[in-house]
């Protein structure tokens, strides 16, 4: 590997580097302690719309892992003993910068990941949101007074941080994903440990970049990056972790929960999603199919939120169908650096293939294809909307997290029976439900195992909402108040031979 001093490491294209406006952002080395650290290695970052490669990022040793363990670990004790208001003040620079940065970081994503620009834009806002949240709600990380049963003792609790949090990123959000955990681990006073994903790696070593410049001491916020399994396995194992936060695919988390078992670590997961699109009966037809393709067509699918079996009225699905497959075609498939683009490629081949094979599944059980275009008029990483009916349980489609823009619709005749049918998934994340009837909303959303559940809204999420799901769709909660409990222990106190109360 050749030498990478340069502040972009020198092996970056030069038509990467054309796109930005601050060069220093594209990053292509792991941070470890406040030092940019090559390996003996590297992997290629390639551009999903047109497969060439921006650069490299550097593949560590499990030595050079085992460094940013030990970094966080040193650094955790004086960063929690700053103030909440000393901490928050670090997160806010932070959270100014990504801001000033915003097209640069928003061009940096559309390259490695393929999402749209605007799209991109919108990432970037929402991912410095969770900083400006955390930052501020870190000064009301209250405790609670006990009314004490035992005389002449004060009983009380207290938030205390739980140490070295590791964090393992997704490529659908690079930005997002990792300042929704990194930023309420450390305003609650944690150190952290981020593994981005291979195929997007640039945006997380340009938040690194500019938690450098916002002040915040080194080993707190670490970067590390190389073969996933391996660098897994290590925080996995290490003692010094004290908290493993992941967001990706049921079976992966699965293998994290079984190798965090030995150190007993605090884990969140967010895994995989199912998510039902309810349109009751008496909702206007051709709203229900408009806001279906948002739902659906988010991140060009590749989203966990996505609706992947949306339930429609038998006496209405003709017309739905007929308004769902007309607004799709209205999309623009394309490279997200265009205008006007609405979806961009998928993030590799491997996507490409697993999308067909569900739509060929699907077919030859049975199912009818209505909408779609297939082979891809542009490169392979290109799959166009494809809209299928006649969906059915035994079909992967129904079954599976489809990550990728292929919907699905099923007719039902009744609430109840729909009910039924919604909660017949391992998953329970997102569901959406459209309609007027107080009553049938009601009975929705009490009755649907998701842990999060959108009335007549497409858009959910934000910073003050707790985002998490039920069953094999993960643990705990982001976002919100209660995104301090994955990194954090509520610690009570008895103090215990004080003097009895009198009065004035």
């Amino acid at each position: 590997m050749a030498a990478l001093n340069l502040p972009y490491e020198g092996k970056a294209s030069n038509a990467v580097l054309a796109q930005l406006d601050d060069a220093r952002l594209l990053r292509q080395l792991a941070y470890i302690n406040g030092k940019w650290v090559a390996g003996n290695d590297d992997i290629a970052v390639t551009n999903p719309a047109d497969d060439h490669v921006l650069g490299y990022v550097t593949s560590l040793k499990k030595s050079q892992v085992d460094k940013a363990i030990n970094a966080a670990h040193k650094a955790f004790v004086p960063w929690r003993a700053l103030s909440a208001e000393q901490r928050a003040t670090k997160l806010m620079s932070w959270h100014d910068l990504l801001l000033e940065n915003r097209e640069d970081l928003a061009r940096l994503m559309v390259l490695e990941q393929g999402k749209a620009l605007n799209d991109a834009r919108g990432e970037i806002d929402y991912g410095a949101s969770f900083i400006r949240w955390f930052a501020e709600e870190a000064r009301r990380a209250y405790g609670e007074t006990i009314p004490s049963h035992i005389p002449n003792a004060q009983l009380a609790t207290l938030r205390e941080p739980i140490g070295v949090a590791a964090l393992i990123t997704p490529w659908n959000f690079p930005n997002a994903m990792i300042t929704r955990k990194a930023a309420a681990a450390l305003a609650i006073g944690c150190t952290v440990i981020v593994k981005p994903a291979n195929e997007t790696p640039f945006s997380a070593l340009a938040l690194a970049e500019l938690a450098e410049r916002a002040g915040i001491p080194a080993g707190v916020f670490n970067v590390v990056t190389g073969d996933a399994p391996m660098i897994a396995a290590t925080l996995c194992a290490s003692d010094k972790v004290k908290a493993l936060s992941f967001t990706g695919s049921t079976r992966v988390g699965k293998i994290l929960l079984e190798q965090c078992a030995d150190t007993v670590k605090k884990c969140s997961m967010e895994l995989g999603g199912n998510a039902p699109f309810i349109v009751l009966p008496d909702m206007d037809i051709h709203e229900a199919a408009n806001a279906a393709i948002d739902a659906k067509f988010q991140t060009s699918g590749q989203d966990c939120l996505a609706a992947n079996r949306i339930f429609v009225p038998r006496e209405y699905h003709d017309e739905f169908v007929a308004a769902f497959a007309a607004g799709m075609q209205k999309l623009r498939v394309g490279n997200g650096m265009q205008k006007g683009v609405d979806l961009g490629p998928l993030i590799s081949r491997q996507a490409v293939e697993k999308a067909q094979k569900l739509v060929d599944d699907a077919l030859e059980k049975g199912a009818t294809l209505l909408a779609g275009k297939s082979p891809q008029s542009l490169n392979s990483n290109f799959f166009h909307p494809v809209l299928l009916t006649q969906v059915t349980p035994d079909m992967a489609v129904y079954r599976e997290e489809n990550f990728c823009p292929v919907a699905g619709v099923i007719a039902y005749d009744n609430v109840d029976d729909l009910l039924v049918a919604a909660n017949d998934t391992e998953y329970g994340l997102a569901a959406y439900v459209y309609g007027n009837d107080i009553r049938d909303i009601w009975k929705l959303m009490r009755g649907l195992e998701f842990g999060m559940v959108s009335v007549n809204s497409v858009k959910m999420t934000g910073h003050p909402i707790p985002f998490g799901g039920m069953k094999q769709s993960g643990l705990g909660r982001e976002g919100s108040r209660h995104g301090f409990d994955e990194y954090s222990e509520i610690k009570y106190y008895c103090l215990g031979g004080l003097p009895t109360a009198s009065g004035c």
